[in-house]
């Protein structure tokens, strides 16, 4: 599979306060947010990569409804714990960005109310736009938003490309079986090396493991 920075994107996937502080809603249920932070952190050097050589940069944010009203199954039935605790509603400081992630007025931000950043948002219209058919992609948690969206992109034949050391999730498990799944039949797994001397380079070609 071919990387090409001119019509590639850096899309990273849910980095927001409620998934990576030890204060956030998750941390609140006992999970270890450690390893979402520091996948968190990587991907926010990959987003000053990207714009250093004029990538763009789409981060997502996983934000419902204050009354949890588009929420459907996932807070009533699924994870019913998210909507006795208000999990993700607009407006709270869970559905925030940190500030260390350096988001930056050129960049594009879409709010999603599904794991996928391609539901119910504006992001083909985006990509579109933009000429882009191919993304790079961080974020967490890595069985869940990374991978729903993930699996849409390569519906939608975008070429994509996982960064490894961007993406995290709170079981390792869980974690390594989304990769071996996306690598098997949804994207390249990369490491963050070989995304950065990618978008510098701008072309480079990754073969099947």
């Amino acid at each position: 599979m071919r990387f090409r920075r001119a019509e590639a994107a850096l899309l990273l996937v849910d980095y927001q306060r409620g998934f990576l502080h030890e204060r956030g809603f998750v941390a609140a249920q006992g999970r270890d947010v450690s390893a979402c932070a520091a996948a968190a952190r990587q991907g926010y050097a990959l987003a000053r990569a990207a714009r250093a050589v004029g990538m763009p940069v789409i981060w997502t944010r996983h934000v419902l409804r204050a009354d949890h009203a588009d929420g459907g199954l996932l807070t009533t039935e699924l994870r019913p714990r998210l909507g006795e605790i208000g999990a993700l509603a607009s407006g709270s400081e869970d559905v925030g960005i940190p500030p260390d992630a350096g988001v930056e007025p050129v960049d594009v931000v879409i709010d999603k109310p599904r794991y996928s950043a391609f539901f119910g948002t504006a992001l083909d219209v985006v990509l579109a736009t933009r000429g882009i058919r191919a993304l790079m992609v961080g974020g967490v948690t890595t069985s869940m938003c990374v991978e729903s969206t993930v699996r849409d992109a390569a519906q939608r034949d975008i070429r994509t490309f996982v960064v490894r050391d961007a993406v995290a999730d709170f079981d390792l498990a869980r974690h390594d079986a989304s990769l071996a799944a996306m690598a098997f039949g949804f994207a390249r797994i990369l490491g963050a090396n070989q995304a950065m001397d990618a978008m510098a380079a701008g072309e480079a070609g990754f073969p099947l493991p």
